[in-house]
């Protein structure tokens, strides 16, 4: 018998990340990352993951295929879970996030091996992250990092 969204809520440890605090994203960090800076908007990052389904089966690995996975980060490319779980990891950090649907495929799905609906794990490794290369040689001489702007003086944002 599958899973119910009740079962899932008592199984699954971890903190809940997801930006309205709905049970949406769990993150379970498995080993602690070094140093405090975290990658921000448009950085790109390298990260290893496994994604799986509550089961256990694995639907996909960039470790299987030997391969870094790299993408800009908070431009909407990966699913909404790898936004804003990689975002709060240190290089060097392994984690473990449970993506409720409506943070990972939804209603669609993805292909045959995720169906709709599905609660996802991807067990995610981050490797490194550099800031937006503006140099024409594309040789990191200019690079840029977005800060998040604040909401003024009095109410300054963390970071």
């Amino acid at each position: 018998m599958p899973p119910t969204e009740t079962n899932e809520q008592t199984t699954i440890k971890g903190e809940d990340i997801s930006p309205a605090k709905d049970g949406g994203i769990i993150k379970e960090i498995i080993k602690e990352g070094h140093g405090d800076e975290r990658p921000l908007t448009n950085d790109k990052v390298y990260v290893h993951y496994v994604g799986t389904l509550l089961d256990g089966t694995k639907f996909d690995s960039s470790r299987d295929r030997n391969q870094q996975f790299d993408f800009e980060l908070g431009k909407g490319s990966v699913i909404k879970a790898w936004d804003i779980g990689v975002a709060t990891m240190k290089r060097g950090e392994i984690c473990r996030l449970t993506c409720k649907p409506e943070y990972a495929y939804g209603e669609n799905g993805s292909g045959e091996k995720i169906p709709p609906h599905t609660t996802l794990v991807f067990e995610i490794e981050l490797f490194d992250f550099v800031g937006e290369d503006l140099s024409e040689a594309k040789d990191h001489s200019i690079v840029r990092r977005t800060l998040t702007k604040g909401e003024g003086w009095a109410k300054p944002n963390d970071g």
